[in-house]
């Protein structure tokens, strides 16, 4: 019986210990893919999309007018609906450069939302933030 004791505790502590565990998942802190710009402090109000892809930032605009764009809106968009011009930037740690202009970037709500030192919020477009 006390064998069985010992066993028992030395395979619960094993069976508790799990490294893959969500629960130490670090934020998605990168500028890839699409941001939303919005021209109040509203995400629903966006009317830009920008897109990082490789060290290349492209713009595009929704045409949603009179309604809010939504998120199936914003998908909806591909290459050709980008607008002409691209801009190069880099990313690193917590600086993004675009065309030799360097800002500090900040994220919150897990990656979903970047906060630039100039004043310019940009919300994650597959992310749920708000």
């Amino acid at each position: 019986m006390k064998n069985f004791f010992i066993i028992a505790v030395v395979s619960m502590m094993f069976t508790a210990c799990n490294n893959d565990s969500n629960d130490n998942v670090l934020p998605l802190n990168t500028v890839e893919g699409k941001w939303l710009w919005s021209p109040t402090e509203n995400r629903a109000d966006a009317n830009t999309m920008y897109e990082f892809i490789d060290g290349n930032k492209y713009k595009s605009y929704a045409n949603c007018w009179p309604e809010l764009c939504t998120d199936a809106d914003w998908n909806a968009l591909d290459s050709s609906d980008r607008i002409p011009g691209v801009q190069a930037y880099t990313f690193d740690e917590n600086t993004l450069t675009i065309d030799d202009t360097l800002d500090v970037v900040i994220f919150e709500c897990d990656g979903g939302i970047m906060y630039f030192s100039n004043g310019a919020k940009f919300w994650r477009l597959s992310s749920d933030c708000n």
